[in-house]
């Protein structure tokens, strides 16, 4: 009956991890509709206005028959212009629900599933495992070698490439010194309203940056520092009031003498543009619903906290008998916790312990003079297998030898 409970696949605390990977479409969806919304608002809206006048000035004789084809071509033109926006919108929104439905297919597959001892359960297991491989190789900027791992393994449906792909291609521009990119991401269709509701201060941010480097270029006019600074900071004095009177200040300053003022010199430091792109990067995820972190680091996370016990980070000195472990194994050979090993030790240092609702400590402890505490029957049948005399005992991992009138009973409190 353990067995059984143990082996058991519990379906809803598995699919915890994958949220994202049906999440993404969704957002996209949203923004391809938004998108396109936004073009028919502002193309129609146009159009209605431009329809109107040239009535109204064609009744009353304002402008002459040729004035009048040539404004309805220039309408029809504008809608052409939208039709073939839309049909972009409607291939990608295809798009989109085919991914979507694959996702869904291969979640559904996980069902059919009901125990980690079923074999089409390693299969599954390991397509999550490409999946997180390619979602943290997209993360880390590796683009090429993340399409390669997907194409190999045939689950291009199943990961992001290309939403990563744009954003990683917007953060190199910006660790370029490059804002242009990332401005007209924030204005594209309506992100500008949507990075509003979130309060975000990245398109602020960009703006300071275009700002700052105005400055810094010798051959740029007063007036057109007033200018960018009137149009894209002052509307935001009431929010970022520091960064607007550094604005101001820097007007009075010459650049290469501020960078000498500690209230302006990390201003002109270059790791500011590693800040944008860091602040870029979360509020793309923001913004997409992703994850702050890999889906990588949350598995192995959670796989390290659920297989550390405090034995993991002893401070007792490894044996040369073997890796050190804490398994019940009697084998020193085969006995090898993985937390215990040399790569994942230090990882797992930091990670909280998992919770247990059953305790597994061995009945019947017995303390060894070394510090070491092992169950009674354990080191009975050890010391029986490796032929010791009568009241003697070996320590399991480091082989040394007691007399049994040495050990102390351990109760746990």
């Amino acid at each position: 009956m353990g067995d059984t409970v143990a082996t058991k696949l519990d379906h809803e605390n598995h699919l915890l991890l994958d949220q994202p990977l049906l999440r993404l479409p969704i957002e996209l969806l949203r923004k391809n509709f938004r998108s396109a919304h936004f073009e028919v608002e502002k193309d129609g809206t146009y159009v209605k206005n431009a329809l109107k006048e040239t009535a109204t000035s064609s009744v009353n004789g304002r402008i002459s028959q040729a004035d009048v084809l040539k404004n309805l071509d220039s309408m029809i033109a504008r809608m052409r212009g939208v039709k073939r926006k839309l049909t972009t919108f409607a291939d990608e929104e295809d798009r989109l629900h085919r991914q979507e439905e694959a996702r869904v297919k291969h979640l559904s597959e996980l069902y059919s599933i009901h125990t980690v001892d079923d074999v089409k359960y390693e299969s599954w297991s390991r397509t999550r495992l490409d999946r997180l491989l390619v979602d943290y190789l997209l993360r880390r900027g590796y683009v090429e070698s993340a399409r390669a791992l997907a194409q190999e393994k045939g689950i291009e449906p199943l990961v992001d490439l290309d939403t990563f792909e744009q954003m990683n291609r917007i953060r190199k521009c910006i660790l370029n010194r490059s804002v242009t990119e990332a401005l007209a991401w924030c204005t594209a269709g309506d992100t500008k309203k949507e990075l509003r509701k979130m309060d975000s201060n990245l398109e602020f941010m960009l703006r300071f940056q275009q700002y700052i480097e105005l400055v810094r270029d010798p051959s740029a006019k007063p007036a057109e520092l007033r200018l960018h600074a009137r149009k894209f900071l002052f509307p935001y004095r009431a929010t970022h009031r520091k960064e607007v009177l550094q604005a101001c200040g820097m007007l009075a300053l010459p650049s290469w003498s501020a960078q000498d003022v500690s209230a302006y010199a990390a201003l002109y430091s270059p790791a500011r543009w590693t800040m944008l792109a860091d602040l870029f990067t979360s509020t793309h995820n923001a913004l997409l619903s992703l994850p702050p972190v890999p889906l990588l680091h949350v598995a192995l996370s959670s796989g390290l906290s659920a297989l550390k016990t405090p034995a993991c980070h002893s401070s007792h000195a490894a044996s040369a008998a073997g890796p050190p472990s804490h398994s019940t194994s009697l084998s020193l050979a085969t006995s090898v916790c993985p937390i215990c090993s040399t790569e994942l030790n230090e990882l797992a240092r930091h990670v909280p312990y998992a919770f247990h609702s059953k305790s597994h400590v061995e009945p019947d402890l017995l303390l060894l003079p070394n510090g070491r505490a092992y169950g009674k029957a354990r080191l009975d049948e050890y010391a029986r297998k490796a032929g010791m005399l009568d009241g003697q005992v070996r320590d399991l991992r480091t082989g040394e030898v007691f007399s049994a009138g040495r050990l102390k009973k351990v109760y746990i409190t």
